[in-house]
């Protein structure tokens, strides 16, 4: 029984990490009707940095050495510091919560190129084929929207979490596989606490409006993404090639686009709909083996 649940959640983990990861930005555009992105940031960390204590405090998990503890914060500001804080800003600066995601959405092919020389991952010619498609459903996604203006920050700040998200899976799975997630974790959100909290007193005015939106949205970003999500993410790195994982980055777009064409009625046409499909053509064949 316990062998044949673990196996069926391993098969449904992708999956489900691929919804979760997603609304996250829905989330987002949710909380930033309140605060700015920063401040609502450095409020988010801040209450996972207790979920992580109280888990850490019962679980008492085996605490990395010093190396382990720099690079778990080198990694925590990565994937959550700077890639968190891109997305944000991006969703700041006008662009729609399903679009906000595309641009993270090229993360298989930077992180395919990158893993094939640091990691020593080979990538087979039907997996490069797999991510070139889903480049092309991306870009199909993408096709007709503003790219100028206010627009142009924010998908500059969505490539900014794109290397950002990249750098990081890949770090996360060279050096920082052995350590106890846990404790690891607890290490990132709190390096990244301060991260975020600097950036608001730096750089906002840290007015924050507590609605029930607001709070709602915090709590689903801080539980279920910032512990859940991530935890899943982490846990795909260990057991998978870093290939393999970025290429559920694919299908994030198509959901959150969904998603948003369901809650926010953005815009849903038949050329994204290709391009949706194509991203799903692209996890089947990266994720084969031959």
């Amino acid at each position: 029984m316990n062998k044949n649940f673990e196996e069926t959640a391993a098969r449904a983990a992708p999956a489900i990490f691929v919804v979760l990861w997603s609304t996250g930005f829905i989330g987002t555009k949710y909380v930033l009707h309140n605060a700015e992105p920063f401040t609502y940031l450095a409020i988010r960390m801040a209450c996972v940095v207790g979920l992580m204590a109280i888990i850490v405090a019962v679980a008492r998990p085996r605490w990395p050495d010093r190396a382990g503890i720099g690079h778990s914060i080198v990694a925590g500001l990565l994937v959550h510091g700077i890639y968190l804080g891109g997305t944000a800003v991006a969703i700041s600066h006008s662009i729609p919560a399903g679009l906000s995601a595309l641009i993270p959405g090229l993360q298989p092919i930077l992180t395919s190129t990158i893993a094939n020389r640091w990691l020593g991952e080979r990538v087979t010619p039907l997996q490069w084929t797999g991510l070139m498609v889903g480049l092309l459903g991306v870009v199909l996604i993408l096709h007709d929207r503003p790219m100028s203006g206010e627009a142009g920050w924010g998908w500059l700040a969505s490539g900014v979490s794109l290397i950002s998200i990249t750098l990081g899976t890949l770090y996360q799975r060279r050096y920082c596989n052995q350590i106890d997630w846990r404790a690891g974790n607890l290490v990132q959100y709190i390096a990244v606490t301060v991260f975020f909290g600097i950036g608001a007193w730096l750089f906002e005015t840290n007015v924050v409006h507590w609605t029930t939106e607001f709070m709602l949205a915090l709590a689903w970003l801080a539980v279920v993404l910032s512990i859940g999500s991530i935890g899943l993410l982490y846990w795909l790195i260990r057991r998978s090639a870093a290939t393999s994982v970025a290429s559920l980055f694919y299908l994030v777009p198509a959901v959150t686009a969904v998603m948003a064409y369901v809650l926010f009625g953005e815009r849903l046409d038949a050329v994204a709909v290709v391009g949706m499909v194509a991203c799903a053509a692209a996890v089947f064949l990266v994720n084969r083996k031959s």
